[in-house]
């Protein structure tokens, strides 16, 4: 998912005791969550390769306290990204429960590709097989609610973005702009089986995540990028047949006035209110 500009960055490693990761210092004020009419109150949590943010959401999906941020630092093993994602929502109120959006491939909870997290220094660096060894069928979601303790679900960041978007009528597909690029695929509502369509070849034995992804955006300019988008959208359009489709991320702005009404520009807070929809029925199950 697309990091877009942040808000202050959080401050200050909680430490192990539990109150402090569930609830941060604001945790005592007012009456235990689950008890209002704004309950369950999910912390949602982007992940994202230049940066992580958090939010505390309550049942409308408003957000009950400032959105955190910091910068994502490698390398990053599982271990750290587990320590510096309870370090970031240590300050938030008290939640009930956890949704996550990870850039990668999962399965039940384990991930199957973490394509940002297993190289030297970000996207674009060397791959390093000891955090590709650590990352492949790293069990996330038992990670991450045994340190926060809460409940957790973690999904594809795109796909997480989608459910927060889509309309649940027809084949839909949500693209995400940023850091590299992301795809999610639903079929009336449903959350299709995961395709890592950025990773197929593109162009110049490119795929689309190396010719889209923010490093390229940076190097050949906005003209020369946004027409590799718009071929790229229309090579999805021939390979899926959507009816519709909705982009997000930090760069979808810059596909706005630039392609037709089979498309919408969707806020990049998607990736964060999508959260909440991970937790209706039957959404889990179908990830």
């Amino acid at each position: 998912m697309t990091d877009g500009a942040g808000g202050s960055a959080a401050t200050g490693a909680a430490s192990g005791d539990s109150d402090a990761l569930v609830g941060g210092p604001d945790a005592s004020v007012g009456s235990d969550p689950g008890d209002g009419p704004s309950s369950p109150r999910t912390l949602a949590i982007d992940i994202g390769g230049t940066g992580l943010k958090a939010a505390v959401l309550d049942a409308t999906g408003r957000m009950v306290a400032d959105r955190v941020r910091v910068p994502t630092t490698y390398p990053l093993p599982p271990d750290g990204l587990v320590a510096a994602l309870a370090a970031l929502v240590g300050p938030l109120p008290a939640y009930d429960r956890v949704s996550v959006g990870f850039p990668g491939v999962l399965r039940a909870g384990r991930v199957l590709t973490a394509p940002h997290f297993v190289t030297e220094s970000g996207p674009g660096s060397r791959v390093v097989d000891s955090l590709l060894a650590e990352w492949t069928g790293f069990d996330a979601t038992a990670a991450l609610a045994e340190r926060l303790g809460r409940p957790c679900r973690i999904a594809n960041d795109a796909d997480l973005q989608g459910l927060a978007v889509i309309a649940g009528t027809g084949l839909e597909l949500v693209v995400t702009l940023g850091t590299g690029v992301g795809t999610g695929l639903f079929s009336k509502g449903n959350i299709a089986p995961h395709l890592e369509l950025a990773h197929a070849p593109f162009r110049k034995d490119q795929t689309y995540n190396e010719q889209l992804g923010d490093a390229t955006l940076q190097r050949i300019g906005l003209s020369k990028w946004r027409k590799r988008l718009v071929e790229a959208l229309d090579n999805f359009h021939v390979l899926l047949n959507f009816d519709h489709c909705f982009i997000g991320g930090g760069n979808a702005r810059h596909a706005q006035g630039h392609v037709d009404e089979r498309f919408t520009i969707v806020d990049n807070v998607a990736g964060l209110l999508g959260g909440i929809k991970l937790w209706d029925e039957g959404a889990a199950h179908s990830i």
